[in-house]
């Protein structure tokens, strides 16, 4: 396997097994008594997110390997195992609310939205790794106008926790 092919399929098997862990995380909070927000534009993200991916496969799997971009993307993954240990049980794809308090601990201390931050730095550094410029900058417009919805819904959902 080459470098760029290598990348692509850490990146596929990573997002694959996150959907795994999010799916049994979600069902287990819902089950006790969680409500989601926002379901109505998940579709719409896990389309945006694979297209992604697909436009990475597609334009990228015989590119070279931007060494630098690689280091890069190998510190959002420190920060995205941080996110996750942080969140725990609680991590999950979807907008779920609970009645128990936000996470102010770890990276949430420093960021309000770690895991969109994290997104955002991917969706441009992935593409990089392979020289895809276009493919950072298309993606980050359209991860833009989905976040702008995404958060949008999570505030809204979140207003009445915070009163």
């Amino acid at each position: 396997m080459t470098p760029a092919t290598l990348f692509l399929a850490f990146i596929i098997v990573q997002r694959l097994s996150e959907l795994v862990i999010a799916k049994r995380n979600t069902a287990r909070l819902v089950a006790n008594g969680a409500t989601e927000v926002g379901a109505a534009h998940y579709p719409a993200m896990v389309a945006m997110h694979t297209a992604w991916i697909a436009a990475l496969v597609v334009f990228g799997w015989q590119n070279p390997v931007s060494v630098p971009w690689l280091v890069l993307f190998a510190a959002l993954q420190v920060l995205r195992v941080w996110i996750l240990l942080t969140l725990g049980r609680r991590w999950t794809t979807r907008i779920i609310l609970t009645d128990t308090p936000l996470v102010t601990t770890g990276p949430f201390r420093y960021l309000r939205h770690p895991n969109y931050t994290l997104v955002v730095a991917e969706i441009i550094v992935a593409p990089m790794v392979l020289g895809l410029v276009w493919v950072a900058v298309v993606w980050t417009v359209l991860n833009a106008a989905m976040l702008y919805v995404r958060i949008s819904a999570e505030n809204a959902g979140l207003a009445p926790q915070r009163r």
